[in-house]
């Protein structure tokens, strides 16, 4: 009985494929059509990289970075989890290993999920972080640094975030008590000391970089640092060519389910509405319903995204449409990572209910997440419904932005 049912399931999905594969042809065109309208540029060739790069690279994997701890930028950015860390939130000073046993071994997380790195130094990439922080959008650059960004480059201001965020690369102790002035001249005083911490515990790096900028050693600034830091970056996560690219540039053939993952994505789906644009994003700061994991940047379980940087009400739970390189390698998935695979981040986006046991939340929190469905309302109602099996579909499309990993 169990076989015949099988078969009789298996009939009816043949049927329902088979105007899809007599209209085959069309549809590929129409998806390479659509791909390419969307925005999608032919990847670089992929070039070495430079000699200041070379030495950004060694600053990428310093410890000494960590001015009163031992976390590096590469603990939170591995190539095998697709240059995020493969868990849910970020681990920085206290942790050790990776993966699974940064977790294991933390005692202080940090709120957010890690970002990948691919594409970030594309001169087309402007917005960064979660909640946006720092941004060059509306022509201007708008940063934390307020009107004395130490760069003109968003990269570079980018990168001087992460050194002076406590939990993440600073310990809480009587070392940075000092540097507790939230002021710019406060923040030029910590970073002279994080580049003088990374002089004596890796001198060679600072000789190779002044030679690099040609200074003496004794003038390398934190400036230096981070514009080594945003070469290898720039150079090391540039986006490379994916099956996505072959298909629509040199017409590499796709399988069926393939085809049929980008004919939602671009049709039913409405996946191209905010994941436009040559990295599918729109940079613009959206409501998905993920449910939040761990204490959120507003605490007590929270985090309010957007709003914190704007502080306007519009921006509550909005948070930076995350583009899509290597998607399928970057679990888990929302920015508290608390959705563990593709399929079901992309459920989030309809059936947010489908991820909540309300009996088990307390008054604030359902509070807090009626809000969070009421700010996600303009999206939940544009978006179609999806079955499992056009949500495979989309899953195989999306593994086509795959980034190479022999390169």
């Amino acid at each position: 009985m169990r076989f015949a049912t099988s078969l009789i399931l298996a009939g009816f999905i043949a049927i329902g494929l088979a105007p899809f594969r007599a209209f085959g042809d069309a549809n590929i065109e129409i998806l390479r059509e659509r791909v390419l309208a969307n925005g999608l540029e032919p990847a670089a060739p992929v070039a070495q990289i430079s000699r200041l790069g070379q030495v950004g690279a060694r600053v990428f994997k310093a410890e000494a970075l960590s001015l009163n701890g031992d976390v590096s930028c590469q603990q939170c950015h591995l190539e095998e989890f697709g240059s995020g860390d493969g868990i849910p939130i970020s681990v920085g000073v206290s942790g050790i290993g990776k993966g699974a046993e940064r977790v294991n071994s933390a005692y202080r997380f940090l709120s957010r999920n890690s970002l990948p790195l691919w594409g970030r130094g594309d001169r087309d990439f402007p917005t960064f972080f979660w909640d946006g922080r720092v941004d060059v959008t509306s022509g201007f650059l708008v940063s934390q640094f307020g009107e004395e960004p130490p760069s003109s480059d968003p990269l570079v201001v980018a990168v001087h975030l992460p050194p002076v965020e406590t939990v993440e690369m600073l310990e809480f102790d009587r070392v940075v008590d000092r540097y507790r002035t939230e002021t710019v001249d406060g923040a030029r005083e910590l970073y002279q000391a994080i580049t003088e911490n990374l002089g004596k515990k890796d001198p060679e790096v600072i000789r190779d970089l002044a030679k690099e900028i040609g200074r003496p050693e004794e003038e390398v600034q934190f400036i230096h640092v981070a514009q080594s830091l945003t070469a290898f970056i720039r150079e090391r996560f540039a986006v490379r060519e994916t099956r996505l690219h072959r298909f629509a540039f040199h017409g590499e053939p796709l399988n069926e389910q393939e085809l049929r993952g980008g004919m939602i994505f671009f049709g039913k789906g409405r996946c191209a509405v905010c994941h436009s644009g040559p990295h599918f994003s729109d940079f613009a700061f959206h409501t998905v319903p993920f449910p939040q994991l761990g204490q959120g940047r507003n605490g007590f379980g929270i985090d309010y995204g957007r709003f914190n940087i704007t502080h306007d009400p519009a921006d509550l739970y909005k948070f930076r449409t995350p583009p899509l390189w290597d998607v399928t390698d970057t679990a888990p998935y929302g920015h508290s990572g608390s959705v563990a695979t593709l399929a079901d981040a992309i459920r989030a986006h309809f059936d947010p209910l489908s991820f909540v046991d309300l009996d088990s939340m307390d008054a604030l929190q359902r509070h807090e997440y009626y809000k969070y469905l009421m700010a996600s309302e303009e999206n939940l109602l544009r978006i179609s419904y999806l079955d499992d099996l056009e949500i495979e579909a989309l899953v195989s499309f999306l593994r086509m932005l795959d980034q190479p990993t022999d390169q």
